[in-house]
């Protein structure tokens, strides 16, 4: 089977999904179920928590036991009951114990998808990841941009059933067939071989770690605060929706060009370059208080995300055993898109409240240090490099 189209359906099928949770399951909880802000971001928050968990012991933990087709169907058809019990739950301890339930299972299926592709790199069945996890990107712009007019036309309470409907097909998607080495066991002493700490035991795995962590966090105040600070500096309304999916069609470009124009850098350079992208982008969200800068800025999510995660991404193809892929999606999951994001939309609301564009200047206090990292490990690998060639 063409493995390439393989993945890039998987990447559509579940982004899809995505694009209507990420942006509008806390408004459909408050609208349809009559719940307060602060009882929907408590809920979302605690949501994370368990997301942490979730990704970082209990997928690294399922995946030492199952193939990875095995894996992503049960955890699929586990999202599909978690959403269903939102049907009956109109309190907040029912609403609270469904949210717990689907980051068990929903946001595993990332870290799980992504491993899928390792795994098919890393065999020669699949060459350009980029162009599949692109697909990923369109799927989630798609999903908004139709939810939008369905919203707009019949109400929040469309939500849920969008989301559903879309899950059904992703379960559906993973009963059928994949590429065979996805279906494979994984060897049954692995899991007693390999324990998360064995991942530092890999090249410059810890510095990498570090440095995709600080490149995430710095999104804290753009995820949680950018939509109202649009409202702030004046946005018009019926163009915020636009100006948010200007990053995701950044990211989109990005990803459907990097397998070609960024082949020959190396890692520490792909690191670096999202560092300083990052920076600039939050020292010109700052600088400049207007709607164009704003979009301007938007732009350099190629950088701050994309090219941070592909990087990433390249690192793990590149120096990482194919029975440890998993493990370390799972922390960079963790760890880089859940946790540390959790952390820093605190300092981040913190800094809104003094003043808006503080929360955006705030973030550099990650990028800055990730840069300086990145320029370290760019060094040593260079260091590395030389040295193989010395003892050819």
């Amino acid at each position: 089977m063409n493995s390439q189209r393989w993945m890039s359906r998987q990447f559509f099928s579940f982004f899809i999904t995505w694009g209507i949770f990420l942006p509008f399951w806390t408004g459909w909880m408050i609208h349809t179920k009559g719940i307060s802000v602060s009882q929907a971001s408590l809920i979302m928050s605690l949501g994370l928590v368990a997301r942490g968990l979730s990704t970082l012991f209990i997928f690294p933990f399922l995946s030492g036991k199952f193939s990875s087709k095995t894996l992503r169907t049960g955890m699929s058809i586990g999202t599909l009951i978690a959403i269903l019990c939102y049907i009956p739950a109109n309190s907040f301890a029912g609403l609270l114990a469904a949210t717990l339930l689907l980051h068990l299972f929903y946001p595993a299926l990332m870290p799980a998808l992504d491993s899928a592709a390792g795994i098919l790199v890393q065999n020669k069945q699949l060459k350009h990841y980029g162009k599949s996890r692109s697909w990923g990107s369109i799927g989630f712009v798609v999903s908004g941009m139709i939810l939008t007019v369905f919203t707009g036309a019949l109400g929040d309470q469309v939500i849920l059933w969008a989301l559903l409907l879309g899950m059904l097909v992703l379960v559906c998607l993973n009963f059928m067939r994949a590429p065979v080495i996805l279906s494979e066991k994984p060897p049954a002493n692995r899991s007693k071989k390999l324990g998360m700490l064995q991942l530092f035991r890999v090249k410059h795995f810890g510095i990498v770690l570090m440095i995709v962590i600080l490149l995430q966090a710095a999104h804290a105040s753009y995820y949680n605060y950018g939509y109202i600070y649009l409202q702030e500096i004046h946005a018009p309304k019926y163009l915020i929706g636009v100006i948010i999916n200007i990053a995701v069609i950044a990211e989109i470009i990005f990803f459907l060009i990097a397998d070609r124009s960024f082949q020959r850098f190396s890692v520490g350079s792909l690191l670096a370059f999202a560092a300083l992208g990052s920076t600039l982008r939050w020292i010109l969200v700052f600088a400049f208080p207007n709607v164009v800068v704003f979009c301007i800025s938007q732009a350099l999510h190629a950088c701050s995300f994309a090219m941070g995660h592909y990087a990433f991404m390249k690192y793990l193809f590149k120096n990482m055993p194919p029975t440890q892929i998993p493990n370390a999606q799972g922390m960079y999951s963790a760890l880089a898109l859940s946790w540390s994001t959790a952390v820093f939309t605190i300092f981040g609301g913190y800094l809104y409240e003094i003043e808006p564009r503080y929360a955006f200047i705030g973030m550099i206090v990650c990028t800055i240090p990730s840069m300086l990292l990145a320029l370290v490990y760019r060094k040593l690998d260079q260091q590395a490099g030389e040295q193989m060639e010395t003892n050819k």
